[in-house]
């Protein structure tokens, strides 16, 4: 939670700090690129420690059927994606395209394709799982929303239109289920701890 708390904080804090990066017409990718660029990556560095330690978290306290189990691995395989994000920084839309964008690219779309597939899959396991099934309703309304912020984003994938706004939406959308699982997550832990100590 302080590692997305941390990614907020950033993200908002860059707002301000680099108005010339209009909203409208830029994504949050842009941040990482001229003046001030590593608070961006900073930010991207903590989001994939973040997705890391949920991802164990859930291994151990998450749903155990298979969808969950898939939802994990996927988890794991933003990690990655994010860490990509971070180390090749994109192409802003009036610059050459390069490598190292085409490449930063590649990730965003394995992250949030994984990152969606993930919200679903969890949903699906949240159903499945006693230790969860009071969350079940929020977990797949948050899912279903996640799924809707990203139709939205690709949709607007082209010059002209706001995709910046769409980006933004897509990330406070997977933002508010990330804080939302992993506070689930300590509720549940901490359920099964209660429910261990005295037979210990």
């Amino acid at each position: 939670m302080g590692c997305f708390g941390y990614f907020i904080v950033m993200l908002v804090l860059l707002h301000g700090l680099r108005p010339d990066y209009t909203p409208v017409d830029h994504m949050i990718s842009d941040y990482a690129v001229g003046r001030l660029g590593w608070v961006m990556t900073t930010a991207f560095v903590a989001l994939a420690v973040g997705c890391l330690t949920l991802g164990l978290g859930m291994a151990v306290a998450g749903p155990k059927s298979l969808p969950g189990r898939a939802a994990v691995l996927l988890l794991w395989v933003a990690t990655l994606g994010v860490l990509v994000t971070a180390i090749f920084p994109t192409d802003l839309e009036t610059a050459a395209t390069t490598t190292t964008g085409n490449i930063h690219t590649a990730s965003f779309l394995v992250n949030v394709t994984s990152l969606i597939l993930c919200a679903l899959l969890f949903a699906v396991g949240f159903h499945q799982s006693e230790d969860w099934r009071g969350y079940r309703w929020v977990g797949s309304a948050m899912a279903i929303v996640v799924l809707g912020a990203f139709i939205a984003q690709f949709l607007t994938l082209h010059r002209g239109a706001p995709y910046g706004l769409t980006n933004r939406l897509l990330v406070a959308v997977l933002m508010i289920w990330f804080l939302a699982t992993a506070r689930q997550l300590r509720r549940v832990s901490i359920q099964r701890q209660g429910s261990i100590a005295p037979n210990a």
